[in-house]
């Protein structure tokens, strides 16, 4: 297992933008497919981003594809969530996650969660 503590979420105007970070600490974090996903009000949980151990494969929901950047520094054990061009529909609860295989690019693939931040993007 390996812990996770998401930082960064807050109330943004539409079109502006926030950084997200998660720290994570137990196992060896370099070990890790990392993720962000979010969950808004009464939907299911969202697959935004994933970066494999090297950062040589990202992978993105179409909804952000262009706007969210993941990025992640292994020697600090922590991934990154760079949020762009924010819509009032971005808004809900951020959470980061990290997976031992992507297979459906769900939360299904994701084992280790943190507890979440809020992200609340005014129109």
């Amino acid at each position: 297992q390996v812990q996770l503590v998401e930082s960064g979420g807050g109330l943004v105007q539409a079109g502006g933008s926030l950084r997200l970070s998660c720290a994570a600490s137990g196992r060896t974090f370099s070990s890790f497919v990392m993720g962000w996903l979010r969950q808004a009000p009464g939907k299911e949980r969202e697959f935004l981003a994933a970066i494999t151990w090297t950062g040589g494969n990202i992978y993105y929901a179409d909804s952000v594809k262009g706007r969210f950047t993941i990025s992640r520094d292994n020697a600090k054990n922590t991934v990154y969530l760079q949020m762009n061009s924010l819509k009032p529909e971005d808004t809900g609860v951020y959470y980061c996650a990290a997976s031992v295989m992507l297979r459906n690019l769900d939360q299904a693939d994701f084992g280790s969660w943190g507890q979440g931040t809020q992200v609340t993007v005014s129109s």
